[in-house]
C-alpha cells in the first residue's frame, strides 16, 4: 500500500510505509486550522504505533499553537463523549478501526463529538492539500495537558439509557472479547456496573491482537468455543477501536454485527418509539422493525457521518450501520459497542429470555456480498445498464445504485480505493442474495 487512503473524515495507512509521522503531522494541522479556537484532544486505540503517532500528533498541534489533551488509550465513541465533556475544539483518535497492526490511522471529530460531516472535511482535505502550515513563534505554541479520567462520563451516559438495577438482578455471565483494544477499558467498567460476572479476552490494550481485528465470523471461530465453555449467558466481540460489536449467543451461534443494530431497535422502539436510520448497505431488517413498531424509517448514504446526519434531520431515536455500529443520540453520535451491549442485556432482561430466542424473533434475511472488477470509467455506464436490466426494481441513486423489491434488494457502488464496484444483496435466502450479485456481475461485464 504506496498510498494512504485519505477521506473526508480521516486518514488510513500502513505506518513506515503509507503513513508516516510526518504525513501524521501534515493532517493533524490541517484539521487543527480548520477547527474554531480552542485545545484538540487525543486518543489512541491500544496498537503498538499509537504512542509515537500520538506524541507526533501532538508535537505538530502545539507547535502551530493548539493546546492538546493527551486522554490515552481509549475508544473511538469514548473520543466523541470526551470531546463534548471537556469542551475541546475536537479531537483526532488515532486508530484503523478493524485493519491488521501494521496499520493506523486518523479519525477526525467536530466539537459535537461526532466523526466530522462531508463539508467539514473537504475543508480539511483541501487545508492539507495546500499544506500551508502555520507555525507559532516560540512565545505562542500551545500547551499540552491529560485527561485524568478518560472512562467515567461515557460509561454513565451508557448507564443512563437502560434498567441498571434490571440487568444487575439476572446476574448475566458475559464473555467480553476485546482482542487488545481500547474496548476493554469501558467494557470492563460498564459490565461490572451491570453486576455482569465477566470473562474478558484481551484485556490489555496493547495491540497484539490474538485473532484478525475484524469481528466476523471465520475471524472469531476460536472465540464460539470460549462462550459455550465459559458458561456465559452471551457473548460480545469489538473490533480495537470499539466501535463495532458482533454477538455471539449462549450456544456459541455467531449472530454478527447485523443483528446487533437490529436487536438494539427492536428492543429501543418497545418502549422509546421514534424515527430510525440506517445506511442503504444495511440489513433491511430495522426497516421492518420499523414497519412493525409504526414508526418512520430513512436510509442514508453510507458512511458514519451519512448516518448521522440524516439522524439529525429526522430527530431519530437509534440509528446505525449493518457492521455492529449502533448510535444513540442519548449518548454520543458516534458507532458505539457499549451502547450495543446495555442495550441487548437490558432487552434480555426485561423479556427474560436468551439472547438466542431474541435474535430468532427478528425478521430473517441472508446477505451477500462481493467484488466486481470494473474500470472507474465504465461505472456510470454499468449503473445503467443495471437500472435497465432491473426494470421490475425501485432504484435509488442515493449512494451506488440501489434496487429494491418486496423482500430483497441489490446494492452497487463503486470503492474509493479500488477498480471494483461492491455489489450487497440480501434476500430471504443465501441462494437468492447470490443469484443477484452473480446476474449484476454478468450485466456490468456486457456493459
Amino acid at each position: 500500500m504506496s498510498e494512504p487512503i485519505i477521506s473526508v473524515s480521516g486518514l488510513r495507512g500502513i505506518v513506515g510505509e503509507s503513513l508516516t509521522p510526518e504525513l501524521a503531522i501534515r493532517y493533524a494541522c490541517a484539521f487543527a486550522q480548520a477547527q474554531p479556537a480552542g485545545p484538540i484532544l487525543i486518543t489512541r486505540d491500544g496498537r503498538a504505533t499509537g504512542p509515537m503517532l500520538a506524541l507526533a500528533v501532538a508535537a505538530g498541534l502545539q507547535a502551530i499553537g493548539c493546546d492538546t489533551i493527551d486522554a490515552g488509550v481509549a475508544a473511538t465513541p469514548t473520543t466523541g463523549a470526551l470531546v463534548r465533556a471537556l469542551a475541546a475544539a475536537g479531537g483526532i483518535q488515532i486508530s484503523a478501526s478493524h485493519n491488521p497492526a501494521e496499520y493506523n490511522g486518523l479519525k477526525l471529530f467536530s466539537r459535537e463529538g461526532r466523526v466530522i460531516p462531508a463539508a467539514a472535511g473537504q475543508r480539511v482535505l483541501d487545508e492539507f492539500r495546500r499544506g500551508a502550515i502555520r507555525w507559532a513563534r516560540h512565545d505562542q505554541v500551545g500547551r499540552p495537558t491529560a485527561c485524568a479520567d478518560s472512562i467515567s462520563r461515557h460509561c454513565e451516559l451508557v448507564l443512563a439509557t437502560v434498567d441498571a438495577e434490571r440487568i444487575q438482578g439476572r446476574n448475566y455471565r458475559v464473555l467480553l472479547d476485546s482482542n487488545h483494544g481500547a474496548g476493554s477499558l469501558v467494557g470492563r467498567r460498564l459490565l461490572e456496573a451491570l453486576g455482569c460476572r465477566l470473562t474478558l479476552l484481551g484485556s490489555v490494550a496493547d495491540g497484539a491482537f490474538e485473532h484478525t481485528p475484524e469481528p466476523t465470523a471465520e475471524n472469531l471461530a476460536s472465540v464460539f468455543d470460549r462462550v459455550r465453555q465459559s458458561g456465559a449467558d452471551i457473548g460480545f466481540c469489538q473490533d480495537p477501536d470499539a466501535d463495532r460489536l458482533a454477538i455471539i449467543d449462549e450456544t456459541g451461534r455467531y449472530l454478527g454485527e447485523e443483528y446487533t443494530l437490529a436487536l438494539c431497535v427492536d428492543h429501543l422502539l418497545s418502549s422509546r418509539p421514534g424515527p430510525v436510520v440506517t445506511n442503504c448497505s444495511t440489513s433491511r431488517m430495522t426497516e421492518d422493525l420499523a414497519s412493525r413498531h409504526r414508526v418512520p424509517f430513512y436510509r442514508s448514504a453510507v458512511g458514519e457521518a451519512n448516518v448521522v446526519d440524516c439522524m439529525l434531520a429526522h430527530g431519530a431515536v437509534l440509528g446505525g450501520e449493518g457492521n455492529g455500529g449502533v448510535i444513540d443520540p442519548r449518548v454520543v453520535l458516534v458507532r458505539d459497542s457499549f451502547v450495543g451491549m446495555a442495550l441487548v442485556l437490558d432487552a434480555m432482561a426485561v423479556r427474560q429470555v436468551n439472547v438466542s430466542q431474541l435474535a430468532d424473533a427478528l425478521p430473517r434475511y441472508e446477505i451477500v456480498k462481493t467484488k466486481i472488477a470494473l474500470a472507474p470509467e465504465k461505472i456510470a455506464a454499468g449503473l445503467a445498464a443495471l437500472a435497465r436490466h432491473f426494470q421490475d426494481a425501485t432504484a435509488d441513486r442515493l449512494d451506488g445504485l440501489r434496487l429494491d423489491w418486496p423482500g430483497k434488494w441489490l446494492l452497487v457502488r463503486a470503492s474509493n480505493t479500488e477498480p471494483i464496484v461492491r455489489a450487497i444483496a440480501e434476500a430471504p435466502t443465501a441462494a437468492e442474495a447470490g443469484r443477484l450479485c452473480s446476474e449484476a456481475a454478468r450485466v456490468l461485464g456486457g456493459a
